[in-house]
């Protein structure tokens, strides 16, 4: 299922989880790491107004604390809010049920999760070509610019995610996703023009 709102969850097993279900931009908040990663915080306040943001945290107490975190935080407007089922088990890669006794994203059948979005009223891409977010870049096209597969493709990197307000430690697979998300193939184009002019037949630097 291809949506346009990119996704919030907990932890990385939520996203893998997620990952089957729907093709869109899926983030951590890293547990409560979020409330004190103001870059991070930042990203998904600039995706939420790009494209609107869905919150899909764990039922127990911890996920409904970092879900009324994130409603305090992001415009009301521009978040909808999935809930799972508060049901009773533990994920099969854990030892015993978690404080609460709950299953988490990660333990929800698709179909749940699935439903889970729709009726927080996902905007669902019928019909449309395979989903690579808002813009058309792809990994050769960070290579060409220098951003990934270079001696200097950190660097380049780095400061290409100062100059957008993005997080500073962005792999070169996170800063494709963002750029996508963020931008129009129209905005890339600008972007990229300001930011790698040619002279010469070769890269000025950042």
């Amino acid at each position: 299922m291809r949506i346009r709102e990119a996704i919030v969850v907990e932890g990385r097993y939520d996203k893998a989880a997620l990952a089957g279900v729907v093709d869109t931009l899926i983030l951590e908040t890293a547990g409560f790491g979020v409330f004190k990663d103001g870059e991070r915080l930042a990203f998904l306040r600039k995706l939420a107004a790009t494209r609107g943001l869905i919150v899909l945290t764990d039922s127990d107490g911890a996920g409904f604390v970092i879900r009324n975190y994130l409603k305090g935080a992001i415009p009301r407007e521009q978040v909808k809010h999935a809930y799972i089922p508060d049901v009773s088990g533990k994920e099969r890669r854990k030892r015993a049920p978690g404080k609460e006794g709950k299953l988490g994203v990660e333990g929800m059948p698709p179909a749940v999760l699935r439903d889970a979005l729709l009726r927080a009223g996902a905007t669902v891409l019928d019909g449309e070509a395979p989903n690579r977010e808002q813009g058309d870049l792809t990994p050769a096209d960070l290579f060409a610019l220098g951003l990934s597969g270079a001696p200097d493709a950190a660097r380049r990197r780095s400061e290409l995610l100062k100059r957008l307000d993005l997080p500073e430690h962005m792999s070169a697979k996170a800063l494709l996703a963002a750029l996508n998300a963020l931008y129009t193939p129209e905005e890339l184009e600008t972007l990229f023009r300001s930011c790698f002019l040619k002279e010469k037949g070769t890269e000025k630097e950042l």
